[in-house]
């Protein structure tokens, strides 16, 4: 099958694990009912996942690909910290407070068996939290900060409480320009916590 034609099945396989975890739950989202509700075989499902946790984990990826694409390149080519923080900020925050990833929490809240939740941190967490600590190294050199402080401090400036407040249903997705706004004083307030560059 041709890469454009699989990235398309590949869309309407997601899109249809997105409505069964939305309608049943990651208990009730099985490979069966995905693949019944994307008209896709059970079996090119279990041939490209392996099973369940794997459709899941590559849709956590796909979720933080953007995020992680912006973060590789600005690694990738030395560029100034700041400029790329700006770039990447808006992103992450969108892709965190967005549809998929409240979806995909509140699934793992009621998940008894902890595995959609340790799945978000692996995909998630354990993807981005890194490659931020490398871009902040620069600023926090020389400042006394360890990075991985920096990227706490980073993301609770930057995320707060929205994405709980999504999850629970307390707050509806805020716009593109609440999102732009609030990630300037993320990285705004960041800047002042470290301190100016030696």
């Amino acid at each position: 099958m041709r890469d454009e034609k699989r990235r398309e099945r590949h869309e309407a396989i997601a899109a249809a694990a997105y409505e069964a975890l939305a309608a049943h739950g990651y208990g009730g989202a099985s490979m069966l009912r995905v693949a019944k509700a994307a008209r896709a075989s059970n079996e090119t499902l279990y041939r490209w996942y392996g099973d369940k946790d794997g459709l899941f984990a590559q849709m956590i990826a796909d979720n933080a690909a953007e995020t992680r694409g912006l973060l590789d390149a600005a690694l990738g080519s030395g560029a100034d910290p700041v400029p790329a923080l700006r770039e990447v900020a808006p992103v992450l925050l969108g892709m965190l407070v967005g549809t998929r990833s409240v979806l995909l929490n509140r699934a793992a809240a009621a998940d008894a068996s902890g595995r959609l939740g340790a799945a978000i941190s692996a995909g998630g967490r354990g993807e981005v939290m890194p490659r931020l600590e490398r871009l902040l190294a620069p600023l926090c050199a020389g400042q006394g900060f360890d990075p991985a402080q920096a990227v706490r401090w980073f993301l609770s400036l930057l995320i707060g409480d929205w994405q709980i407040r999504r999850v629970i249903g307390d707050m509806e997705a805020p716009s593109r320009s609440e999102i732009a706004a609030r990630s300037q004083s993320a990285v705004d307030d960041l800047l002042r916590l470290i301190g100016p560059a030696s």
